[in-house]
């Protein structure tokens, strides 16, 4: 099992950024599929990117070209990087843990059924 502790969380203004972090521990993730997801107020989480063992990247439509996600496998370490943020970009954001899983072969990951561990997440308000 995975322990994971996101952070980077914040209020930004419409266009701006912020980027998350999650670090792991209690197992290295090197051969993990990782992800972020995310919660806005009173709609169902969803899949925001995902990364996985062979550096395979999925993104929601919502995201592409705005956000990438990326992994240090030495800081054992998941980020996301959210540029061009808007309203709807507001939520809590999760990061996940999923031993094996590929991206492709087990579809595009962005399923939070996919994965087993989870983090307690951080809140992101975009305003304008």
């Amino acid at each position: 099992q995975v322990q994971l502790v996101e952070s980077g969380g914040g209020s930004v203004q419409v266009g701006g950024s912020l980027r998350f972090s999650c670090v792991a521990s209690g197992s290295t993730t090197n051969g993990y599929c990782m992800g972020w997801f995310r919660r806005a107020p009173g709609k169902e989480r969803e899949g925001v990117a995902a990364i996985d063992r062979d550096g395979d990247l999925s993104y929601a439509d919502s995201v592409k070209g705005r956000f990438a996600i990326s992994k240090d496998n030495d800081k054992n370490t998941l980020y996301l990087q959210m540029n061009n943020l808007k309203p709807e970009d507001t939520g809590m954001y999760f990061c996940a843990a999923q031993a094996g899983g590929w991206i492709g072969f087990d579809g595009d990951m962005l399923d939070g059924e996919d994965y087993k561990d989870w983090g307690q997440g951080t809140q992101v308000t975009v305003s304008s």
